[in-house]
């Protein structure tokens, strides 16, 4: 029993004393207080959170992820030509690229694409 004890108390005391060294050695000085300030991605923190943005910007971002998870299924196709019948896959990437072409006919006439109004 004794010999937990023992190994407990210096347990503790060894915690205790590697807590107080970091502590007292991880001091920061209050020098430059532009160096402690929040830094996320170039903008000021202390100016307001809800900036506006271009409704338009996110909206092109929104396309191009839709056309980019199409582009995605197709690429597979041309990996299963020597286990699939060449006539289906044909077939699959013909409509894959019609759905694309309609979806990028469709918003260039709603103008969505058009950067300037």
């Amino acid at each position: 029993m004794p010999i937990i004890l023992l190994t407990l108390t210096l347990s503790v005391f060894i915690s205790v004393l590697l807590s107080s060294l970091a502590l007292i050695a991880g001091k920061k000085s209050m020098v430059d207080r532009e160096k402690l300030t929040s830094f996320e991605c170039g903008f000021d923190s202390k100016k307001k959170a809800r900036a506006p943005f271009s409704l338009r910007f996110f909206l092109i971002t929104i396309l191009f992820l839709i056309f980019d998870v199409e582009v995605t299924l197709l690429l597979p196709l041309g990996f299963l030509s020597p286990y699939s019948d060449p006539l289906m896959i044909s077939i699959t990437a013909s409509v894959l690229t019609l759905i694309l072409i309609l979806g990028l006919v469709h918003e260039w006439n709603q103008g969505a694409l058009t950067w300037v109004n």
